[in-house]
C-alpha cells in the first residue's frame, strides 16, 4: 500500500510540475508575443500562438483568458480557425525578414558560409510563411481565405 501512495504522490508531483512548466512558458511565450507588438523585426503571432498552446495544457482557465484578450485573442482565433495568415502580415513578415538578414549579410557578418545560412535562413522562412493560404478581408462575410 505504501508503494502505491508513493507512485501517487510521484505522478501528482509530475503532473503540478508539466502544468507549472507550461504556464511560465506560455507567460514568457505571451510576453515576447506582446513586446513583439511594438518591435517591428520580432514576430507577434508565433508567440502568441506558441502561449496558447502552452496556456491549453497548463492552464485551460489562463487559455480562455488569452482568446477573450481583445487586442490578442483575434490572432490566435484568426489562424487557429482559417489556418491563413492576412496579406499585409505576411508582406511585413518577408520584408522585415530578408532586411534584417541582408543587413547582417552585408554589414555584420565577414565569413561566406554564414553569409549564405543566412540568405538560406531568409528563403526557408519566407517559404514557409508563404505556403500559408492568404487572408483577406472580404466586405460579407467578414473573412475570406484565398490560396498562396
Amino acid at each position: 500500500m505504501r508503494g502505491q501512495s508513493y507512485k501517487i504522490l510521484r505522478y501528482f508531483s509530475y503532473f503540478c510540475t508539466m502544468k507549472l512548466l507550461y504556464t511560465l512558458s506560455g507567460s514568457i511565450a505571451l510576453a515576447l508575443g506582446v513586446t513583439g507588438i511594438f518591435v517591428p523585426l520580432l514576430p507577434t503571432t508565433p508567440f502568441l500562438l506558441l502561449a496558447a498552446a502552452l496556456y491549453f495544457r497548463g492552464s485551460p482557465r489562463l487559455y480562455e483568458w488569452l482568446l477573450s484578450r481583445k487586442r490578442l485573442g483575434p490572432y490566435i482565433r484568426q489562424f487557429r480557425e482559417d489556418k491563413a495568415i492576412p496579406l499585409r502580415g505576411k508582406v511585413i513578415a518577408v520584408s522585415s525578414t530578408w532586411l534584417t538578414l541582408l543587413y547582417g549579410v552585408f554589414f555584420l557578418v565577414p565569413q561566406v558560409g554564414l553569409k549564405l545560412l543566412l540568405i538560406a535562413l531568409a528563403g526557408g522562412i519566407t517559404y514557409h510563411i508563404l505556403s500559408f493560404k492568404t487572408l483577406k478581408a472580404g466586405k460579407d462575410t467578414g473573412s475570406e481565405v484565398k490560396d498562396a
